[in-house]
């Protein structure tokens, strides 16, 4: 990874670490106000994020992954916890305006995510503009940015949104956020809504830019065959809660949680010899309104005893590097699978 003027803690030092983070949205209940209720959209994340990285994030529709990313943007206010970034806390030690400077977002449908009245070079020099730069220099670098990602400037600089394709508004929502120079780039299903040959070439540029301008990603998607070719590490995640967190290659290779078992089950396969004949999954997941104690999936796991609905597993190391929130793997549990427990 290429050093960055801005690294104050050395590559040593996470580029974010977060803790205990917390949203939940009240239900309004009749026509009188609000209720007790609360939707547990995120209950208590952990994770730190390395400097040069990408992190993918995986999980059910709802599971609470986009939550996550506004939750990181600050787009909404957490409930609780903390957002500390490359060792100052974000809100305290180092304000919004500086953070957003240095985190970017590239969001899933490209064509809301620009203003329909500003041309693509306006589009990607706002942001500078916003933060000081002059225009001549903004729109330099809005011509240079569009060149990356492999719009001719001559051709581009001067369409409207309307004008260009899905692949290509993407593109030019990946320029909009290299703009301001970030750090960080949140890409919340960024590739989700393109075609396949388009998502190709869209993942080759991404890696491309994080190579080029020493990127950090932080990369969402339902999509795990593409989370597998982006993600160093990979952070699964269910009903508002994260249910393994690991390198990439022990995720997919050996899946220490059964939700992360079930999710691999289900990525298609051109293997006639490996089909799945039933599906790795039965029913939806629990109203996150009212989740069930103890472990969260422990009404859908094939593996689950009673003391998982009585005892709440936080996440477990299974080695340095890699974690998994199953009573199976904690020595003494009471699980009938855990270390330790009674032949």
């Amino acid at each position: 990874m290429k050093a960055n003027k801005e690294d104050r803690g050395g590559p040593a030092q996470p580029l974010l670490s977060v803790k205990g983070l917390v949203k939940h949205f009240p239900v309004k209940k009749g026509l009188l106000g609000r209720g007790n209720t609360v939707v547990r959209a995120v209950d208590g994340v952990d994770f730190d994020l390395a400097k040069g990285e990408t992190l993918g994030i995986v999980g059910e529709s709802g599971c609470g992954k986009s939550t996550t990313a506004r939750l990181l943007m600050q787009l909404i206010k957490p409930d609780a916890g903390s957002i500390v970034f490359d060792g100052e806390e974000v809100g305290a030690d180092i304000g919004l305006v500086e953070f957003r400077r240095q985190t970017q977002m590239v969001f899933q449908d490209s064509y809301a995510s620009l203003n329909p009245r500003l041309t693509i070079e306006d589009s990607i020099a706002f942001a500078p503009q916003v933060h000081g730069v002059k225009r001549r220099e903004a729109l330099d670098r809005a011509h240079d940015l569009l060149a990356r990602v492999g719009l001719e400037p001559n051709r581009f600089a001067g369409r409207y949104p309307h004008e260009l394709s899905g692949g290509q508004r993407q593109r030019v929502n990946i320029a909009r956020a290299l703009a301001l120079q970030p750090r960080l780039v949140i890409l919340d299903e960024a590739v989700s809504a393109l075609d396949k040959s388009v998502e190709a070439q869209v993942l080759n540029l991404l890696l491309d830019l994080k190579e080029a301008f020493g990127l950090t990603y932080i990369f969402i998607s339902h999509d795990l065959n593409v989370v597998r070719f982006m993600a160093n590490r990979v952070m699964v995640m269910y009903l508002g809660k994260v249910a393994e967190l690991g390198p990439s290659d022990a995720i997919f290779g050996h899946p220490a949680h059964p939700y992360t078992d079930a999710l691999l089950s289900s990525m298609p396969t051109m293997d006639p010899d490996n089909r799945t004949m039933e599906a790795p999954l039965t029913g939806d997941p629990p109203n996150p309104i009212n989740p069930p104690p103890g472990c969260r999936f422990h009404t859908r796991c094939r593996f689950a005893e009673p003391v998982c609905g009585r005892t709440e597993p936080g996440l477990f190391p299974l080695s340095p590097i890699h974690a998994a929130a199953c009573l199976m793997h904690a020595e003494g549990s009471g699980h009938g699978k855990a270390m330790g427990a009674a032949a």
